[in-house]
């Protein structure tokens, strides 16, 4: 579960918005990734969730850097930096991963009782 969480998946998004100028890459991100945490939860632990969260921000980071020479994508996201961008996103990103992560506790409950 953890290394389908190494997809850079801040990264793909911010990307998509650069290059497409389309929001559709955010969207996956939330749904792909709220999924894993949901299947994540029901299925082990949260160890995988955690793990998978600061392996994807860590290989986001890692292509946002290789992007910094080039100067569109540097002055695309203003007000904020990409770096900062990142950071925001991917605590943003957490929300929904916790409800998904309550939904797979309420639902492993109620199938085991």
């Amino acid at each position: 579960m953890a290394i389908l969480y190494c997809f850079p998946f801040v990264y793909f998004s911010m990307y998509q918005d650069f290059a497409n100028r389309s929001m559709l890459g955010y969207l996956i991100m939330i749904v792909v990734t709220s999924l894993l945490a949901f299947f994540g939860k029901f299925f082990s632990n949260s160890i995988p969730f955690i793990i998978g969260n600061i392996l994807s921000v860590i290989t986001s980071f890692y292509f946002i850097h290789e992007m910094t020479g080039n100067e569109r994508w540097n002055g695309y996201f203003k007000p904020l930096t990409t770096y900062q961008l990142l950071m925001l996103v991917s605590f943003l990103n957490l929300i929904p991963q916790f409800f998904a992560m309550n939904l797979a506790n309420k639902y492993k409950n109620k199938v085991n009782d």
